[in-house]
């Protein structure tokens, strides 16, 4: 037998069992995560669809279907890490696709009800809910991004990165939101409202885009990297 046919024969190397228990603890804290996440996102949900409605404010309803979209994205990533799914490429790609169609489901809401709410005229009343509503989130939502996107770069998953984003957007908002309904509230700047709806409309429309194209750095998945050197050429990886 010649030395190429003893290599034929010899079978892959299996993967580590602490690199495989590892994996299957992020993707644990994942799906934890994302079920936190669809907790808080339908009791705002709630709320800001509630207060929105009274108010007749544009920015607090798409502060609501933001609130609804990120909920389903984090059935999707739930989804996704099913063990059925786990590690399966397709589903990866779709559910990436299904959470950046969301962005541009609410990007286009926003944008036409925005530019409705502006020729028309209308003056929503000043919802001091909606602004204790995004007070909390503000500051709240950017940690759960940051966790997310943490983890969705070590399970080099773009869905679950891509939901991160979609979280951060949610801080945006809330920041958004503060300055939009205050402004109304305490200087009755009216067209503030739907200039902020559409702020936001332009940021979800470039997180769609990022997400539709699988922008992601895969290198930040410590259990892909083999070499020390490879993570060196990797920036992300030292985040």
């Amino acid at each position: 037998m010649s030395t190429g046919d003893v290599l034929r024969v010899i079978p892959a190397p299996a993967k580590p069992r602490a690199a495989l228990d590892e994996r299957a603890r992020l993707v644990r804290q994942a799906r934890a995560l994302a079920w936190v996440g669809i907790a808080w996102h339908v009791l705002e949900f709630a709320i800001a669809m509630a207060a929105g409605v009274l108010a007749d404010s544009i920015a607090l309803v798409g502060f609501g279907i933001d609130s609804a979209i990120e909920a389903a994205a984090g059935l999707v990533v739930v989804w996704l890490f099913a063990s059925s799914r786990a590690g399966s490429e397709p589903a990866e790609r779709r559910a990436q696709q299904l959470i950046a169609v969301s962005f541009f489901i609410l990007a286009a809401y926003l944008g036409i009800e925005a530019v409705r709410s502006l020729v028309a005229g209308d003056e929503p009343d000043a919802s001091w809910i909606g602004i204790g509503l995004a007070a909390v989130t503000a500051p709240t939502m950017p940690l759960l991004a940051k966790m997310k996107t943490r983890l969705g770069k070590r399970l080099d998953s773009q869905a679950t990165v891509s939901e991160g984003a979609q979280t951060m957007l949610c801080a945006y908002l809330s920041v958004a939101l503060l300055v939009g309904l205050g402004a109304n509230a305490l200087l009755d700047w009216w067209w503030a409202d739907p200039l902020t709806a559409l702020a936001v409309a332009t940021v979800a429309v470039r997180e769609g885009v990022n997400g539709w194209r699988g922008r992601v750095d895969s290198c930040c998945a410590p259990l892909a990297v083999s070499t020390a050197s490879d993570a060196q050429e990797c920036p992300c990886c030292t985040d």
